[in-house]
């Protein structure tokens, strides 16, 4: 199988440590909902850290690892998975820290009116009244439910957050990367 571009893949969890005896990892993913994690077939390990300023684009692409997955389930708020080739313990172990990263085209398709966040990141914001809010920079969990943050694409810098509820989220048009809010500009 051919390395993906890291363009391609989505960074879904990360390894814990080892669980049991077999090879089985543990994984605290990145969601409260791992569905993409759990129905995925194929993963890619990466044991550079996310934001190591050191490490190149390449170095980082030629480190990456794959593993067909032979189980997944979850478990006390973790994912276990049962990776082919991860046959012990010391193996599961040796894997400790690494990231999973799952291809965005191996995800399962979203339900009607639900979203995989990767997808709201870089729509184009707008309000009611046709104001350009920004741009969709991050998007995170806060218990209840999803906050987007929005802001300015060229320096990063958060304007807003704003909650990713249906009372607010008017209109979500991927195809053309964009959201109407309920929202104004001043609050």
């Amino acid at each position: 199988m051919s390395t993906p571009s890291l363009n391609d893949l989505i960074e879904l969890g990360a390894i814990a440590e080892a669980q049991g005896l077999q090879g089985q990892v543990k994984v605290r993913p990145h969601s409260s909902d791992p569905v993409a994690l759990l129905s995925s077939k194929e993963i890619w390990l990466s044991l550079i850290p996310r934001r190591d300023a050191g490490v190149s684009a390449s170095q980082e692409q030629a480190s990456l690892r794959a593993y067909k997955v032979k189980q997944a389930k979850m478990h006390s708020g973790t994912v276990v998975l049962a990776l082919e080739g991860v046959t012990d313990r010391d193996q599961a172990h040796a894997l400790k820290g690494a990231r999973i990263l799952v291809g965005r085209d191996d995800f399962p398709k979203a339900d009607k009116d639900t979203y995989y966040w990767v997808d709201l990141i870089g729509c184009q914001a707008n309000n009611l009244q046709g104001e350009h809010l920004g741009e969709v920079l991050d998007v995170t969990e806060n218990g209840a439910h999803g906050v987007i943050a929005i802001g300015d694409s060229i320096s990063k810098v958060v304007k807003q957050l704003v909650p990713f509820v249906k009372e607010v989220v008017q209109n979500v048009d991927l195809p053309n990367k964009s959201i109407t809010l309920d929202w104004q500009s001043d609050w």
